[in-house]
Parts: structure tokens; C-alpha cells; sequence
């Protein structure tokens, strides 16, 4: 199928959270959602329990004391070898501490947390609460390197784009299952935040993972992605209408990013305005850096665009 004929995703938001339950999403995988909604996590933060009697877990999630007695219950009688860490944002990573304090398990991760860039001058972070900047794991896994246990084996698939560590965790055998955490979601697009996260990167991932042949996503947040292939896809294109729509409204004259976003996401809950800004200046960020549009000095939320000269 051609990129211009792709269609952009169809999003299920159609999700029940389940609190505090192990609900089995797969053979040998069991869910756990968290009680932390927000328009950024969904109805919350999804852990994942993967194997029968020596287990692993996948992102355990925040600091919430309701989420760890689930987890321990749900644990119960069985070994934990393996935490496995998405990305080092505070509703993922923080409780491993406490899960491999409890259990001995080891964690493993791409890495500790770093930003896609470091800052311009006279910038912030406006996600920095958010990120675990005390995690470091006990083993850093390159892309492609496996993790076993007793019956599983997971391989890390280095997905970098929503943060600069993200990965992904692919259960090797048969059934085809990706842990995509927040790089691939079923209800929403993933947020593209400088300096944590860059566009180009995105991208690029989005296109690793359309190498393989993968059957199911379980994502970070809500339900599962059932054709991830055709969601890829979707997501591709998706970001390039965002990509075009940020040209056109250059070209119509619009300089500033707080303008482009009135008009881009006029359909946006408002309360997601912001973090909108940081995604079209992730898109700004990329286009600078392939000469497509001009800005004074670095690019930022608060510079003047300008399409290139001869575009």
C-alpha cells in the first residue's frame, strides 16, 4: 500500500481499567492498570506480568501503595527474576525500587533517563516533575538483547521518540506480542515532548517497528493495538497530516506556535493545549533541521517560523 493511500488510526477508547484486578490479556500475560487517570495516562498506567511460576514484570509503575498490594497479591507464590522499564516517566518506573527491594528481582532498561537534547539557553523542561531522573537500571539493554526466564524470553526493541530511553519489549514465540508501552497506543497519539522526546526519532521508530511482523500490542495506557501493522501505518500518516498541516499554517502566516495550535488542534480538549505546543515544535524542530522552515536561533515555544526561502 502506498504512503499516501495509508488512512490515519482509528483509535478504541473503549477500555474498563479494572483496578487493583491481574486480568489475562494473552497466554502467560496478565495486566495490571494503575488508579491514575489523566488526559495524559489514559484511564492509567498499565503493568504487565509476563511468564507462570518465575515471572517478569513490565513496568510497575508509580509510587501508589494500592498498585504494589496488587501487584504482591497478584505475584503471590510465584519468582520474580525481571523488572522490565519502558522509559523513565514517573508513572512507569518509580516502584521498581520498591518491587526489587521486595523481591530481588533485576531491572532492566535501555537506560537511565536523558533528554533527546540538552537545553537551548534561557529554556526549561516543562515535563521535568515528570521524569524519574533517580532510576538507573542494573542491566542497560541494546536493541535486540534478550532476557529470559523460566518458558519467556523478552527482546528489547529500542523505540526513542517520547523520551530518549524509550523501548519496547517484544515475548518472543509465536503468539507475536509487543509490550509497546507509550510509543504505540490504542487510544491516543503519543506525545512528542522537546526536550525529552524529538520527532525525527519518533518517526524513525515507527518505522523500525513496521520492519517486523507483529500480531498484538499491549500498550502503557488502555486497551490493546490488534493490527499493529495497519495502526503503524496510521500513525505514520497521522503525523505527517500534523507535519503538513504546521507547513500550511506557516505559509498562511502564522509565525508564532501558540497561533498554529488554535487552528491545528481546535478540536483538542484544551486542557491538552500545551502539550500540543510541544508537539508542533517537535515537528518545528525536525523541519528546521531539513531546511524546510526558517527561525531565529534555536527553535522554541516562544520563536518566530518562517517558511524557508524557495519552499
Amino acid at each position: 500500500m502506498r504512503d499516501d493511500k495509508d488512512e490515519s488510526p482509528h483509535f478504541e477508547r473503549d477500555f474498563r481499567p479494572a483496578y487493583g484486578d491481574a486480568v489475562a490479556v494473552a497466554p502467560g500475560v496478565q495486566r495490571i492498570t494503575v488508579n491514575n487517570p489523566s488526559p495524559f495516562t489514559f484511564h492509567g498506567t498499565n503493568s504487565y506480568i509476563v511468564g507462570n511460576r518465575s515471572v517478569a514484570v513490565i513496568d510497575p509503575g508509580p509510587e501508589d501503595e494500592a498498585h504494589f498490594r496488587a501487584l504482591m497479591a497478584a505475584l503471590a507464590g510465584r519468582e520474580v527474576t525481571h523488572i522490565a522499564v519502558s522509559h523513565t516517566h514517573r508513572d512507569h518506573s518509580p516502584l521498581a525500587r520498591r518491587l526489587k527491594a521486595e523481591t530481588g528481582a533485576v531491572i532492566v532498561a535501555e537506560g537511565p533517563h536523558r533528554a533527546a537534547r540538552p537545553l537551548h539557553a534561557g529554556e526549561s523542561n516543562p515535563f521535568a516533575e515528570s521524569a524519574d531522573i533517580d532510576f538507573v537500571p542494573d542491566i542497560a539493554l541494546a536493541h535486540g538483547e534478550r532476557v529470559e526466564g523460566d518458558g519467556w524470553a523478552l527482546t528489547a526493541l529500542l523505540t526513542p521518540g517520547h523520551t530518549a530511553n524509550h523501548a519496547a519489549f517484544a515475548l518472543d514465540g509465536p503468539a507475536g506480542i509487543v509490550f509497546s508501552a507509550d510509543h504505540v497506543m490504542a487510544w491516543a497519539t503519543s506525545i512528542v515532548a522537546p526536550p525529552d522526546g524529538a520527532m525525527a526519532d519518533y518517526m524513525a521508530s515507527l518505522e523500525r517497528l513496521l520492519e517486523r511482523d507483529d500480531r498484538l500490542y499491549l500498550p502503557g495506557h488502555g486497551g490493546p493495538v490488534t493490527e499493529p501493522a495497519a495502526f503503524l501505518r496510521g500513525l505514520r500518516t497521522h503525523r505527517r497530516m500534523r507535519e503538513r498541516a504546521v507547513r500550511e499554517r506557516i505559509r498562511a502566516g502564522d509565525r508564532r506556535i501558540a497561533d498554529m495550535v488554535k487552528v491545528i488542534y481546535r478540536e483538542t480538549d484544551p486542557r491538552l493545549h500545551g502539550a500540543a505546543a510541544l508537539s508542533v515544535l517537535a515537528h518545528l524542530e525536525d523541519l528546521v533541521a531539513r531546511g524546510e522552515v526558517v527561525t531565529d536561533g534555536a527553535p522554541s515555544l516562544s520563536g518566530l517560523y518562517f517558511p524557508a526561502p524557495g519552499l
